[in-house]
Parts: C-alpha cells; structure tokens; sequence
C-alpha cells in the first residue's frame, strides 16, 4: 500500500480512538488522587518542561528533531528503567515519584475518594457494600506497610507482599512509596471484583455474557495506572533521570505510530525479505492475479514423489514458514527431502473487490493442479495453515463432491477450524453485526490489515498493546530487533466482500459445519464427505484457533484422521523446530469422541512435532524419485517467473 493510500483509510484515527477513550476514563477515576502537578514543575527532582516544549515542538512532518531530542538518543546512564541516576530503586527522595509518594496517607481522604469510586460502579447495593468493606480493609493493610493509619511495625509489615500481584507492577517504584503501591491495589481490587460480579451475572445468554466479560477486561486492561504518565511511577522516575528525554522520545514512537495507523512492536529496519527473512532458495513458478507460486530448491540427491503445496493464512505474509534459516519449515522440509510449493497471496488492493471465497478455493485446486502438472505426478500432499486449513478443507469437499478428491494424496491443518461453535474469544469480536466488524468500510473494495491487528491485538491487550504503550510511549525504551514481531506488524489487506461473508457464514452462522448448508464453486459443500487422510495439529494454548475447536475437524471428516496436541499457541505451536529443543505434543491412537478424552489417555513427547509429521507424511506415499529436470527451478531451461520470495509478498 502507497503512503497516500494509508493517508487516506483513516486507520490513523482508530489508532488515536483507542486511547482516547481510556484517557478520559482514567481521569474520572484516578482525577481525584492524581498526583499534584506543581510538584513535578519546581524543586531539586522537577522535569525541564520548557526544553521539552520546545523539543516537542521540533517534531512537526518535515522537520528535525531538536538537539539532543533524536529518536534513541539518552543522555542519562544505562541504570535500566525504573532505577534512578545514582542507580537505586525509582521512588527514592528527589525523585518525582518521590515528591508525590507522601501526598496521600490520610486515611480519612482516602476513604472519601474509595467511596466517589464506589459510587460510580454500575452494582447493586449489597455488592457495593462488600466492596466497601475489603477497600477499606486492603487500604488498612497497604498503609500499614508504611506506618500509617496502622498500629503495625512497618519493618515487619514489609516483609509481607502486597495482598494482589500483577506482572504490569513489578517495577520496585510502585511499593516504594504509599500513594503508588495504593492506587495499583485498588485497581486490581476493583478490577478483580468488577470481573467476578461480570461472571455471576445470570439471564444473558451465554454469548452475550461471554462479549460482556471479554469487554469488561478489555476496558479494565486499557485503564491500567500502569497505561498512563502521571500515574505510572516508573515513568516519572525515568523522566527524571534523562531530564525529560524518555517523554520526547516516547512522543516521537507515538506520533509515528499515529502516522502510520499501527502499534509498533518492533525494531523492523533491518529486516529485508530475501536477504535475512524468506531466504529459502526458491523461484516463482506460476502466477495469478490472486497468488504467486513458490517452488523451492532441492537440497537433497532424490525426494519423496509427492510434493507439498502449503497454504498459509492470507490474513499474514507466508514467510511465518520460512522466517530465517533456524525457524523455518520450509527449509526444514526440503531438507527431508521433500519437494515443497509455497503460495504467496496477493494483498488485497482496490481490484479486488469482488473477489469471494470462492475463488480462495478456486485458487488452491490451481495450485495443487500447477503442481501436478509441473511435475507430472498424479496427486500432492498440502498443508493449510489457519483460514487457509478451513478454505482448503472446503476444497477437500469440493472435489470429493465432484469426485476429484484424488487430486490430493494428503491433508495437513495447522491451527484451522471448520465447526466455529467454540471459535474462541475471536468470535467475541464478531457478535450480531458480524458484516460491520473490523472493517473500515471507507474503502469498500478491502480491509485495511492494520484494522485486523488491532482486533487481533485486542485479544492480549496487556501483552499487545498496554505493554508497549508503558515501555515506549512512557519509559521511551528503545524497541527490540525481532523477527516475529517484524512478521506479526507485516499486515495485508483483504477483500472486504469476502471478509464479509466469512465472519457472516462461519464465525456467526457456523454454517461450513452444516452438510450443504454453504456451496462453492458450484456445489454444496458438505465436510463427511471428506475420506482424503488429514494430520489436524493444535496448540494448546491458542487464542485464535483455540484446540477445542481445532479438534472438531476429526468429527467431521470421514476418511483417517491424525490429531496432534502442540505445546504452545499459534505461532509458536507451529513454528517450532526440532533444534530448538522445545515444548512438547501429545498423541493418542486410541478412538475417543473428545478432546478431553484425548488429553486423558494422550502420551506426552518432549521437543518439536514436526518429525512425528513427516513420519506420518512418508507413510502415506514413501516413494522417491531423482531430484532432477523441473524438480530444482529454474535448471536446464526451466522457465520461472523471479526468484523467492516474489514480487507479491513485498506489495503493501
């Protein structure tokens, strides 16, 4: 996508509406123990605000930073976020935490501001009364640590923890001082006990209820003191120590971000695809409007005669399969002596506006055919990763319904689910308006994959998002060089009449699930059908294709069907190389109707299952042939498109 075209989706609003909205919210709530803002401008610990004006300011389109304000630049010494100049805990005298920390130890205000909290929540009376009481009783307990309003022995109370924990208050500075240690007890009070009255709420319907629970962490995660400068301790300090450097810095990361229309995760420079990132030697065979067609290079003498088309999810760029030499599939495979097809899809422009599921499908049976014919074989194994796992096994019953299912000799899903009855907190994000969901309709021809990220993000707020908002719009810390990260931020578009009716169909209808109830290409499609040999792999712990809902896949298809239980989520569930030496999968032969039974009698193996795969992949055909002609692209007058990666996995 062009600048201009990013200029013009708007998607740099909802970036904006995503802390505008809690921003104000925050000052309802934190407003009346906000810290006072004369302390943080005199005295020994004040912030220079006039340098920062004025660095801020410098910071317009087109023009440079002022001196000494250049993204990255810290003149303060490397003691780590949160600790102070001299090295100690953040919090300690001088500081601007420190200045505030005293502020509030009256109980008698204390209980003023718990009770205008109180007040505000949307609870019957009973419930607020309870909460009443264990505020008060928590505040007693926290002063006490410091002396206060308590008869304790502060040494002795400080050898106890606080009563609540949260990974996002780890830093030393939110104990150091009382206002601090008690604002972030009393969101996680309030937030703890918000989210149980949200749970025993009876008379919704459970996905009602479900919307109603997920909202309600969304909107406590995003009003997190930890989210916001003026109450979030660590950030004070380090503005401090730099001088005011980390707050222009964190500025400058935001507006960026603003700019662009998306979070940053990342440190993405020096990320180039086909130098350091897709670097599996290949060529483009085939193309289409719609996709390109990867074949990549032998690297052994002779190779299963089979070979392997792989369809990644059109949501992310293909190469999550093939992110650098150590993590990628693609290679790993080739090097088992496997021929291996990769599809690069198009990212979703303005002339692909009519473009339906129909033609996805439409897509992989051409690809699998380009296969076939290249090489001159009867049948090839395939791999469908995510929405490309539940396209292609409309595919599988497009073909058995035509009576072509011997086009594929086999069947791999990763992380794809065709019954989206328990699709996960994904279908949250869905609800009754399914065809208006996270889709900037301004240009109705496409989605705009930033909107998809937010979506996606919102589902791990706290990891996502929040996170990165305190670390580098707040504390101004340099962002990480990672390549997952580089991938996850790496968006395309889709067409939004496809979009439309996907959410529509599967996640609010769940119709694929239904026999004839969904046609394509021409006929009903109808899962039982399905006799063609599938490996169903899920992760554990996924929250976009949660294992539950992976696992209906078994009890929907009607030939031979392998599942496999992955360690980890779904990237890492998948992306998980045998060298790496890490989490483990599970397996069960036994014949059992639910995943709780598999799990039950499941054996637990330590390290990758990708060689339990290919064990499972050779059984289905173990013939070889000599890798030679059309097996090693661009040999012997072969003609090819360009070189892997492609032309389509760079388009914007």
């Amino acid at each position: 996508m062009t600048d201009e075209q990013h200029k013009d989706s708007g998607s740099g609003d909802s970036l904006a509406d995503l802390f505008k909205g809690p921003v104000e919210a925050a000052k309802a709530l934190f407003g009346p123990l906000m810290p006072n803002v004369g302390d943080l401008l005199a005295g020994p610990g004040a912030l220079p605000w006039a340098d920062m004006v004025q660095q801020l300011q410098a910071m317009r389109p087109g023009r440079e930073p002022a001196p000494g304000a250049k993204p990255g630049q810290d003149n303060a010494p490397d003691n780590g976020p949160g600790s102070g100049p001299d090295g100690a805990a953040s919090g300690g005298a001088g500081t601007a935490a420190g200045a505030t920390g005293s502020r509030y130890t009256d109980l008698a205000e204390l209980t003023a501001v718990f009770e205008s909290w109180a007040r505000q929540l949307p609870i019957a009376e009973p419930e607020r009364k309870m909460l009443w009481t264990e505020g008060l009783e928590l505040w007693q307990t926290v002063l006490g640590r410091y002396g206060v309003g308590a008869t304790v022995q502060v040494d002795k109370a400080r050898e106890h923890p606080l009563p609540r924990s949260d990974p996002r208050f780890a830093d030393p500075a939110w104990i150091e001082q009382p206002f601090f240690a008690l604002l972030h007890q009393t969101y996680l009070l309030l937030s703890e006990k918000v989210t149980e009255l949200t749970d025993q709420m009876e008379g919704l319907e459970p996905a009602k209820k479900e919307q109603l629970q997920f909202s309600t962490r969304a909107i406590f995660d995003a009003l997190s003191p930890a989210n916001f400068p003026m109450t979030n301790p660590a950030a004070i300090d380090r503005a401090v120590e730099t001088r005011g450097e980390s707050l222009v810095k964190g500025m400058e990361y935001l507006l960026a971000d603003l700019q662009r229309g998306q979070l940053t995760h990342t440190e993405s420079s020096g990320f180039k695809l086909g130098e350091n990132l897709a670097t599996t030697p290949g060529k483009v065979v085939h193309e289409t409007p719609l996709y390109q067609l990867i074949q990549y290079a032998p690297a052994t003498e002779t190779v299963l005669t089979t070979p392997l088309v792989i369809f990644p999810s059109w949501i992310n760029r293909f190469y999550i399969l093939d992110l650098n030499p150590k993590k990628s599939f693609v290679r790993w495979a080739v090097e088992q002596g496997i021929t291996v097809f990769m599809v690069s899809w198009k990212s979703a422009d303005k002339t692909m506006g009519d473009v339906i599921w129909d033609d996805y499908i439409a897509a992989q049976i051409d690809a699998v055919d380009t296969a076939r014919a290249r090489l001159g074989v009867a049948s090839a194994h395939v791999i469908g990763y995510c929405v490309a796992g539940t396209t292609l096994a409309a595919t599988l019953a497009v073909l058995a319904r035509k009576g072509e299912a011997e086009r594929i000799a086999s069947a791999t899903m990763f992380a794809a689910q065709v019954d989206f009855e328990e699709a996960g907190e994904l279908k949250l994000l869905v609800g009754n308006q399914a065809s208006e969901v996270m889709s900037p309709f301004g240009r109705p021809a496409y989605v705009d994959g930033r909107q998809l990220a937010h979506a996606f993000n919102l589902l791990r707020g706290n990891d996502l998002i929040w996170s990165y908002v305190a670390k580098h719009y707040l504390m101004g810390e340099d962002y990480p060089a990672f390549d997952l990260l580089h991938w996850n931020g790496d968006v395309t578009n889709l067409p939004a009449r496809w979009h439309r009716a996907y959410i529509s169909d599967l996640y609010r209808d769940n119709r694929l699930a239904k026999p004839d109830s969904l046609s394509a290409c021409g006929v009903p499609l109808d899962l039982t059908r399905i006799e063609t040999p599938c490996y169903v792999q899920a992760g554990r712990d996924d929250h976009i294709a949660p294992a539950q809902s992976v696992w209906k896949m078994t009890r929907h298809v009607s030939g031979p069907c392998t599942f496999v239980l992955a360690g980890s989520g779904h990237v890492a569930g998948v992306v998980n190389p045998p060298a790496a030496g890490k989490y483990q999968y599970w397996t069960n032969d036994d014949r059992v109707e639910t995943l709780d039974e598999f799990t039950a009698g499941a054996t637990e193996h330590p390290g990758s299952w990708w060689p339990h795969w290919l064990a499972w992949l050779r059984a289905q055909d173990p013939s070889e042939t000599p890798a030679l002609g059309k097996r090693s692209p661009g040999e012997e007058g072969d003609a090819v498109i360009e070189d892997a990666p492609g032309r389509y996995v760079l388009m914007r």
